[in-house]
């Protein structure tokens, strides 16, 4: 503990007062547009910071490219295999690795993971000719997604530089794919089916195995998302009438129906690191399908019409596919009036603002104090503000730098 204050005491006056921010509240909706001579794009990861987002862009012949934006930088192209095609579905927590899905020489889809040093790596498969790509660890070392075997059923994966492919199994049928994985790589999630061939959501953990998570009184159900504890998982089920709902589950409340926005259908994408925030797309009233934002104490939530200011007639959010871990950033696709077409879309709540750990709108004492009584802890939290697995100088600084912003 004395290290630990002899750090915080010599960090504290280290800094210049002059420059702690009191920056005010910030909301934006950004558009990230598509490369160029390309018709639309759809946007499928984004760093903790907000700073880099990842997805694909689409040209008129229906052929896409994987992309990698940054505000500085645009939208970067990230090529293929070899091939025609390739997409981009997950970003690290730093943004420096890019995993998803490309055509190599021969036309096959591989699973890949990029690096602006070692540029595209093939992931391989588990015996077959084909892999996909769907999500990363906060620390780009863990990939999981979706591989053929030798006798051509899919099965999800889960690859690491040291161990390669490795197949999580099913349910007791044939088949299954990976969407989501934790912060630490330790728990996976997606959907594989029973000895019904039914489709069932599950959580894989390398202890227990693959889970299934249930239904909401249908037959199926797929899980796309998880908490950085690997607690609270995300994704959409169908109900007795048939109607697919998007669900959040826990070990202790099970599988819960997160509605819709006036029609009939939802869907969920993503989740907070925490657990506590969701968003996807639903179902309004008059059957079109629109972003969401889920929390348990104000429900699903249309952005469209809580960021209603940031948008310009005729523009849309139709889907929220990820949200960053501290739930602030939120990207998706949506109809960009002002181009005319469809575009991965960039949005900034404001919420929480930086360095507020405790979240209650002002960065000050409280939140210095709890990351001084989390520092060199391991393991990722609220305290780790930058999501890199370790509560140190980083953190603290980052209070330091907008100490009463907001107070």
């Amino acid at each position: 503990m004395c290290y630990t204050q002899n750090r915080f005491k010599a960090l504290l006056s280290a800094c210049v007062m002059s420059l702690i921010a009191t920056a005010g509240w910030s909301q934006s909706l950004t558009w990230l547009g598509t490369l160029p001579g390309y018709d639309g794009s759809e946007a499928w990861g984004v760093s903790a910071d907000g700073a880099v987002v990842v997805g694909l862009a689409w040209n008129a012949a229906w052929q896409w490219h994987a992309f990698r934006w940054t505000a500085s930088g645009g939208m970067q192209d990230l090529g293929t295999l070899g091939g025609g095609y390739s997409g981009a579905s997950g970003v690290s927590a730093d943004g420096a690795v890019v995993v998803g899905s490309a055509e190599n020489a021969a036309g096959q889809w591989r699973a890949f993971r990029w690096t602006a040093s070692g540029g595209m790596q093939d992931l391989g498969t588990l015996g077959g000719i084909e892999s996909y790509a769907s999500g990363v660890s906060a620390d780009g070392a863990v990939v999981v997604g979706l591989a053929d075997n030798a006798a051509g059923q899919y099965r999800a994966f889960r690859w690491t530089a040291s161990g390669g492919m490795q197949d999580l199994g099913t349910l007791g049928g044939c088949c299954g794919e990976a969407y989501g994985v934790s912060a630490d790589g330790a728990v996976v999630v997606g959907w594989a089916r029973n000895a019904a061939w039914q489709w069932r959501a599950f959580r894989w953990t390398a202890s227990g195995g693959m889970q299934d998570l249930g239904t909401l009184g249908g037959t199926w159900s797929e899980a796309w998302g998880v908490s950085a504890d690997g607690s609270v998982v995300v994704g959409w089920a169908d109900n007795a009438a048939g109607q697919w709902r998007a669900f959040r589950w826990t070990a202790s409340g099970g599988m819960q129906d997160l509605g819709t926005l006036g029609g009939n259908w939802s869907w969920a994408f993503g989740v907070s690191a925490d657990g506590s925030v969701v968003v996807g797309g639903a179902d309004n009233a008059a059957g079109w399908a629109r972003a969401f934002r889920w929390t348990a104490g104000g429900g699903m939530e249309d952005l469209n019409t809580t960021y209603a200011s940031l948008l310009t007639p005729g523009s849309y959010l139709e889907r929220a596919t990820t949200i960053s871990p501290d739930g602030r950033y939120i990207v998706g696709v949506g109809r960009n009036a002002a181009t005319g077409r469809d575009e991965a879309f960039l949005l900034d709540t404001g919420f929480p603002r930086r360095g507020d750990v405790d979240r209650n709108g002002c960065v000050d004492d409280a939140d210095l104090l709890q990351v001084l009584f989390a520092f060199g802890e391991r393991g990722y939290r609220n305290e780790d503000l930058n999501w890199d697995g370790t509560v140190d100088d980083a953190d603290l600084l980052e209070v330091l730098f907008n100490f009463g912003s907001g107070c």
